[in-house]
């Protein structure tokens, strides 16, 4: 009996040694420092712990929060979240930036240096002869920028309509001393298909073109829209589910007199993954966009590379031919680093919370001296996969996996529309593009010219005191051979055309 007494007495000893040692409150000294660092005010904040009934998201025991202080916590983990993701999704979106930027300026720059090139090459052939008709070129060059740009331009209706008015300039030309009704030239440019004045140029300069024009138009604005959907997912929408456990990943350490625990690694992984659903759902679509980036990429590296555009363009003068040569070197440079940009950017949005969470800034790496939600201990849960549906699951955000982020199904769908006009580009079909000027469409067939299709290109003299014009150098003596086999070709053409035209009845 006497025994049992002792036994009781001392258990009731410890334990009340136990309770008085646990119901004496810490001082709040490191929490108001800590608090205060974070740019709040000091007033109110309880010198020692006081009891945490009152808290709604820390765990209710003796704390150093006041409730104005957890909701204020609230709000700091929210703007800090933001940040976060903010600074990592920074690189790739500068990326795309930069990329679309640098893309977009030096084909612009191609386009008008080939338009210069050509410009002078035939001033200086042809010389006034030239300059009275040059508009032919002007405009052709004109719609091959807008179609670029975005504007409602056919390409093939519009490669059409520039052979057929050089063909109508030219048989003027060598038929000065006659003079032609429209109803005559339009005739002359119906039979063209068929007597073929300018060979096979035409055919394959339009197959050329109207496929490297729709490729490169496509990919930038491809990386027009993947800078767009970064900028906008990287905005998170922060869901009250997850400032909850955010605060109390970040801050409830505050409330527990414990301002300096950095939360478990997985613990974290949790609440990101929570908070990051929606966003982790846009990987795929984003992934499958991106490889359809790297292919349209490729394209503009092979045979739809820009000198599909120069050499026609320019006739293969040796002059032009020299100024396509270096600026495919540099265009070629800038096409791989992009490409490798890019790839880079696959996964990011699934990675996202684990890339947050392996900075050893934000956890600490030892598992058994970190926060895992109520105190100092190891964090024992699993880790839940990445995505919505997974969430339903996570022991730190409580989510509704019925109801997806409409914002981020919003950008989901542009990504697969992008990506579908990537894949019409690789393939050489054209596509709907919104015009920038008439806010109307068009859509232009792709040519069917594969991957093996080379350019070559005649041109055609106009009138004999021209052929051997300016032959102070190699390259203009080269176009002087060309234009010297020109007018028996188009004479006999000419003669044909003047033939059918004259006995067709309407125009008899």
């Amino acid at each position: 009996m006497w025994r049992r007494q002792v036994v009781v007495c001392t258990l009731w000893v410890l334990l009340s040694t136990s309770v008085g040692g646990e119901s004496k409150a810490r001082s709040c000294g490191e929490v108001r420092q800590a608090y205060h660092a974070k740019g709040f005010s000091l007033v109110g904040v309880p010198h020692q712990e006081i009891s945490g009934e009152h808290l709604r998201v820390c765990p209710q025991g003796y704390t150093c929060c006041t409730s104005d202080m957890e909701d204020k916590l609230n709000q700091q983990s929210k703007l800090e979240f933001e940040k976060l993701v903010e600074e990592r999704s920074h690189n790739m979106r500068v990326t795309f930036v930069s990329s679309h930027k640098k893309f977009d300026e030096f084909f612009l720059e191609l386009l008008d240096n080939s338009e210069r090139s050509l410009n002078s090459m035939f001033s200086r052939t042809f010389g006034k002869l030239y300059m009275k008709n040059s508009e032919v070129f002007q405009d052709l060059f004109t719609e091959l920028k807008r179609y670029y740009t975005g504007g409602n331009v056919n390409l093939e209706e519009m490669l059409n309509d520039f052979w057929s008015r050089l063909l109508e300039r030219m048989f003027q030309l060598l038929n000065s001393q006659y003079h032609f009704t429209d109803d005559y030239l339009e005739c002359v440019s119906k039979y063209s298909d068929q007597l073929k004045p300018f060979g096979d140029v035409p055919r394959k300069l339009k197959a050329q073109v109207t496929r490297v024009l729709i490729a490169a138009r496509t990919f930038v604005q491809g990386l027009m829209v993947g800078r767009e959907v970064a900028n906008r997912v990287a905005k998170v929408n922060v869901a009250p589910a997850c400032v909850r456990a955010l605060t109390r990943m970040l801050y409830c350490p505050y409330c527990r007199s414990m301002p300096g625990l950095k939360p478990c690694q997985n613990y974290c992984q949790n609440v990101m993954r929570g908070c990051l659903a929606n966003q982790a759902d846009l990987d795929l679509e984003w992934n499958t966009f991106t490889d359809a980036m790297l292919l349209v990429a490729e394209r503009l590296q092979g045979p739809f590379h820009i000198e599909a555009v120069i050499e026609p363009i320019d006739l293969k003068i040796s002059e032009a031919i020299m100024t396509m040569q270096d600026n495919n070197k540099i265009l070629s440079a800038k096409v791989t680093d992009i490409k490798e940009k890019l790839k880079v950017s696959k996964r990011f949005w699934s990675n996202l919370p684990d890339d947050i969470c392996a900075d050893g800034k934000l956890t600490e790496s030892d598992e058994e001296q970190c926060w895992n939600s109520h105190t100092k201990a190891r964090y024992f849960p699993e880790v839940v996969k990445a995505g919505l549906t997974n969430q339903v699951n996570n022991p730190e955000v409580n989510l509704d996996i019925t109801r997806p982020d409409t914002f981020i199904r919003q950008q989901i769908m542009a990504l697969r529309v992008m990506t579908n006009k990537l894949k019409n580009a690789y393939n050489g079909n054209d596509i709907f593009f919104q015009d920038s000027s008439d806010e109307g469409s068009s859509s232009g067939s792709g040519s069917g010219c594969s991957d093996g299709c080379t350019t070559e290109a005649v041109l055609v003299g106009s009138e004999a005191p021209v052929i051997g014009a300016d032959r102070s150098d190699v390259h203009t003596a080269t176009a002087g051979k060309t234009l010297c086999h020109g007018p028996s070709l188009l004479l006999t053409m000419t003669t044909l055309i003047a033939s059918l035209c004259s006995i067709h009845p309407r125009w008899r």
